[in-house]
């Protein structure tokens, strides 16, 4: 697990922070209507409570309309697929239930992780997630998630924002002690979430396609895409791959960093 400490000078050697933009991406999802990713659902009252504080420390420097529910980002898997062949940045019914299959044969049970302080990637502010236990590793070898981003291994973390300008980075880093110091939010994880969101709203709201149980190993579905039928089939996994595309998010930022 990357520590604050070196988290830090990566974040202070990019000069500037890189600029996102508050726009429709149609060069990226070329139509496409939903995104698709595996992460920890952490919505919980105290860690959007430190969301919000980590937000007014930042005010000014964040792009407005960013709705994305407290989460942390396991694997992405793209675009339900458009046919019977996915591009490189879709997923088709064979792979989630490959993703499943592993998963259940691992038989990880519940976890425990601690989110943290405020730290930044170039492209977006977030708060760190330790994870004593190394679970967060094992899932996603379990998704066979891609193990690396351009800023190094890959970081778990939870995403305050996106920045709205290139902002010198020594000035946003001294912002980060303004948030109160306080004691790591304890979450105890019990679950995995399949989660979508609409391709064209940047930063808009995720909603919850299914669930993993990680004692039981089942999978329990909540809301299918009407146009993607593979994804559900009887309330069991039956669909989806952790091939990514080039994210909107990172147009102007960059590339996987992960879905913020």
């Amino acid at each position: 697990m990357t520590d604050s400490a070196t988290l830090r000078q990566r974040f202070l050697a990019e000069r500037l922070t890189l600029r996102n933009e508050c726009r429709d991406f149609p060069e990226w999802h070329r139509g496409r209507p939903h995104y698709v990713l595996w992460a920890l659902d952490v919505d919980t009252p105290a860690v959007r409570a430190r969301v919000a504080a980590a937000q007014r420390v930042l005010d000014g420097l964040l792009l407005d309309g960013y709705r994305r529910q407290p989460h942390v980002t396991l694997a992405l898997c793209g675009f339900p697929a458009q046919g019977p062949l996915p591009a490189d940045d879709e997923f088709d019914a064979q792979r989630i239930a490959a993703q499943v299959a592993a998963l259940q044969a691992d038989g990880s049970g519940a976890f425990d992780i601690a989110i943290g302080g405020l730290e930044s990637f170039s492209s977006a502010p977030f708060l760190t997630v330790h994870d004593a236990r190394g679970a967060l590793a094992t899932l996603r070898r379990c998704l066979h998630a891609e193990g690396a981003h351009p800023h190094g291994p890959y970081v778990p973390h939870v995403t305050v924002g996106l920045y709205a300008g290139a902002w010198p980075s020594v000035e946003v880093a001294d912002r980060f002690g303004q948030l109160p110091a306080a004691a790591p939010l304890h979450h105890r994880v019990t679950r995995m979430s399949l989660l979508g969101y609409v391709a064209a709203h940047i930063g808009g709201a995720l909603f919850t396609l299914a669930e993993y149980e990680l004692e039981s190993g089942r999978v329990q579905w909540h809301a299918p895409l009407a146009a993607d039928a593979a994804l559900h089939a009887g309330g069991h996994a039956t669909a989806a791959s952790a091939r990514t595309g080039r994210h909107p998010e990172t147009a102007t930022a960059t590339a996987g960093d992960a879905a913020r």
